[in-house]
Parts: structure tokens; sequence; C-alpha cells
């Protein structure tokens, strides 16, 4: 399994979309190609030469700078001739009748897999859905597994060191997320994200590398590191300061370990907080995040 990350929005957004190909039957797919315009020279090159053979785009979850790209990636990803006057610039990739995979909400969705659903791609990887409603009631983390090898893309649930940070209105219209180790509760609540975070994500094998759908670790760490000052997220600071890109170089051991919003047992975290029982510690820091 090979797993290549495209960033878009650099500067604002900071998105990643990633593109996840078999080793042995170079079948692809695309995640989160929100940004055509920077997604499509990475892939042209790539399926027009058959180095890879892009079978589906996969979405987290319909906020636009996740699935806002899907009609212009299939467009582009179709017959010349049904785009003659596309206003993209990149030549159209090779004719793919491309199905798109992702929540019910999601832009030109076509499969939405149950929660715990599975399915493959090419003849090694499989891929488990994992419904984690919360940022969105839509949103769906995906295992992705290939022998010993396990990566989760876990959208605006959970990034690296903590959860979306606050919205910046300038860019409302299209970064409708956030970070410091979870997602904003856009349509969910507390109790939702505890179990997204603490349930269903944290029974994933410690060793399942984590890419999120943003470069939010720095200011992650800014907030963590102001509720517990352990080894693990001093550790994650001097990365994240050393480091531009952060993703899949974390575990879901490691987030255990450094996210405070997957710490809401720990004494340490509710003291911070001043309360005790876990859904009530998951909502105080995330309004304490809010207010940062």
């Amino acid at each position: 399994m090979h797993i290549q990350s495209i960033p878009m929005w650099e500067g604002s957004g900071n998105n990643y979309a990633y593109l996840v190909v078999d080793d042995k039957s170079k079948d692809a797919v695309i995640i989160d190609p929100a940004n055509p315009s920077e997604v499509l020279p990475v892939l042209k090159k790539q399926v027009d030469s058959g180095d890879v053979k892009l079978t589906n785009i996969i979405n987290t979850h319909h906020h636009h700078d996740h699935a806002g790209g899907n009609s212009e990636m299939v467009v582009h990803l179709s017959s010349p001739s049904l785009v003659p006057n596309s206003r993209l610039t990149h030549p159209q990739l090779k004719h793919y009748k491309l199905p798109i995979i992702g929540g019910k909400d999601c832009s030109k969705v076509t499969k939405t897999p149950k929660h715990g659903e599975t399915f493959t791609i090419g003849d090694s990887i499989k891929v488990k859905a994992l419904h984690t409603p919360c940022h969105t009631q839509d949103s769906i983390c995906y295992l992705f597994e290939d022998g010993n090898d396990k990566a989760v893309f876990t959208g605006d649930t959970l990034f690296i060191g903590g959860i979306p940070p606050p919205v910046n209105r300038q860019s409302e219209r299209r970064l409708t997320h956030e970070a410091l180790g979870c997602g904003r509760f856009f349509e969910g609540t507390a109790e939702e994200m505890h179990k997204a975070l603490n349930e269903t994500l944290a029974a994933l094998p410690d060793a399942t590398k984590v890419y999120p759908g943003h470069e939010y670790t720095k200011g992650n760490v800014k907030f963590g590191i102001k509720i517990m000052q352990t080894e693990p997220i001093k550790k994650l600071e001097a990365f994240a300061n050393s480091n531009k890109e952060t993703q899949g170089k974390f575990t879901i051991g490691d987030e255990k370990l450094h996210n405070v919003f997957m710490r809401v047992d720990d004494p340490e975290v509710q003291k911070v907080v001043g309360k005790s029982k876990p859904v009530d510690v998951m909502a105080a820091l995330r309004e304490m995040k809010n207010a940062s």
C-alpha cells in the first residue's frame, strides 16, 4: 500500500487529499480531492501512464472543502468530449466510470457504506468504513489494511494532537471545519465525539497510522500543552516545530497519549477542566478550544 499526500490550499485551509495505491494491481483511490486544480496535475501523469488505475473517489464527509471537488473530478476523469468548454485547463485523464464512496450528503455520492462494512482496493487492501457522526452526521473514517500495514483516514473527526480549530470567518465558505485533536461539533454532540474518538477510533490497533484531513498539529499542540505538560505532548511539540507535515507520522497509540480529547479519563485533564465524567470533559475541552 502506497499513500501519497496532496496538500491543498496551503496557508489557509491546509487540507490534504490522499492517493492510495495497491502495490500489486495498481488500483487506486483518491480521498477528499476537494480542489481539482491542485489534485488533477498530480493524478494525470500517473493515470495516463498506467502507473495507477483510479477506481474510486472516497469522501470523509460532505463539507465543501472535502467533497466539493467531486463534480469537477468526475468531469475531468470522463471522456473529453463531455466537457469541451470546461473552465479547468488540465487535459482530461483517461476515461473511467468513477464511483464516489462517501456519506449520504456528499456531492454526487454513489455508495454510502454501512458502519463496519468492508470493501477492497485491488488485490491487497481491505477498507472498513467507520461511522463517526458529530462534526457532520455523515462523517465516515476509513481503516485501510494491507497485511500488517494499517492506516486510518479521519477527515475532520480526528487530527494529530487534537480536533479542528475555530472557523476563520473570512474563509468560512470553504473551511467549514477546525482543529485541535478533533473536529468542531457542527452537527453533533460531545457524547457523539467521545464515542467517535474514544470508542470507535481508540479501538483500532495502536499501530494504525493517522491521516487527517488538515495539517493542524502546531495549533493543536499550543492548546494541548496548556492542558497537560506530559512527555508525549512535548515530543509532539518538538516534531511539529521542526516538520511542516505530520500526517502519517503518528499512530492511534500516539494519539491516546498526546491528544487531550482522547484523554478524557485522565485525572490531570479532568482537574484542568473541572469535570469528571468523560462526556462532560469532552464538552469542556471543546469550549476551551473554541475560546482559545
